[in-house]
């Protein structure tokens, strides 16, 4: 199954729930002040956020000034050409047709229970589909048996992993895998960070602590913090990321459980009000199911 109906399915609860509510104001035929005001209603009830959606409403009254629309039936396509522009303007670049320029970093974070190991060994294996040499590195310490099923991860990908034994310090589980990046002129070095809750500053500040490793022993290399946001969140999502990205400056989202959920206008929201970029997104539950974003389709399928 290609992105494209991958996404549709992930988007099918999302798609339902708005196109209810959409339909039912595009139904009144006139563009006035009381549509923008029910649209503004109906884009924050499908968790797209008040600040967000009254950026866009406003984006919309503008664009319907400029190109003449008249009838609320030509509000949809107008509605997606502003937020794909809105994602065009935060994508992330390149590099040989891969989202990172080796040698590459990428820190995994996230609270528990979004699906970080998961989506870390998915992505180990997305990249060594495209000739990357990777290397996992279990800086997951605190939590019991994390190490092994990053372990098990690391088998089905085909990739190396660096481990220490449970309770070992995060941050020389770092320097050991940077050590053999290093050493073996790996392409991409993925870190499994513990998951922690966004509200508990100490276990956030070893976030820091492993960043200033990683900027010491290996400052040549490019970095990337993703986080890792379980789409059923909602409007929680938000202030998950603000306070990660206190902590360890967040290049882009990896989004999993969008096909649970009806509050896939979340990513709208983080795209509007945060500027911050999905990198990829869980599409299934095998090792395949990782796809880049791409916001086009995305889009196209949310309405």
């Amino acid at each position: 199954m290609g992105f494209f109906k991958k996404i549709a399915e992930a988007l099918k609860r999302t798609r339902e729930a708005i196109s209810r509510k959409f339909d039912l104001i595009l139904s009144g035929g006139e563009l006035n002040e009381d549509f923008f005001e029910e649209l503004e209603d109906v884009l924050i009830s499908c968790d797209i956020g008040a600040k967000a959606s009254i950026e866009i409403v406003e984006e919309l009254r503008i664009y319907a000034r400029k190109n003449k629309i008249r009838n609320a039936n030509d509000v949809k396509q107008a509605l997606k050409e502003i937020l794909k522009k809105s994602f065009d303007e935060i994508q992330p670049s390149k590099f040989n047709n891969c989202l990172f320029k080796t040698p590459a970093i990428i820190s995994v974070i996230g609270v528990n229970g979004v699906g970080k190991t998961t989506s870390l060994g998915k992505l180990a294996y997305n990249l060594k589909k495209q000739k990357l040499d990777v290397c996992l590195v279990a800086a997951d310490t605190f939590r019991a048996a994390a190490a092994e099923q990053l372990s098990l991860w690391a088998n089905r990908a085909n990739v190396r992993i660096i481990k220490h034994a449970e309770g070992a310090d995060a941050g020389a589980v770092v320097y050991d895998g940077i050590a053999s990046a290093k050493a073996k002129k790996t392409d991409a070095l993925l870190i499994d960070t513990a998951g922690r809750l966004h509200t508990k500053e100490n276990l956030m500040k070893e976030l820091g602590k492993i960043d200033k490793i990683i900027n010491k022993e290996y400052p040549e290399a490019n970095r990337y913090n993703l986080i890792v946001i379980d789409a059923t969140t909602g409007q929680n999502a938000i202030s998950q990321i603000e306070h990660f990205n206190e902590f360890m400056k967040l290049d882009g989202i990896i989004l999993t459980k969008l096909d649970g959920t009806a509050k896939g206008g979340v990513v709208v929201s983080i795209v509007k009000t945060l500027k911050i970029p999905v990198f990829y997104v869980g599409v299934g539950e095998s090792l395949e199911d990782i796809e880049e974003f791409d916001s086009n389709e995305f889009i196209d399928n949310l309405f």
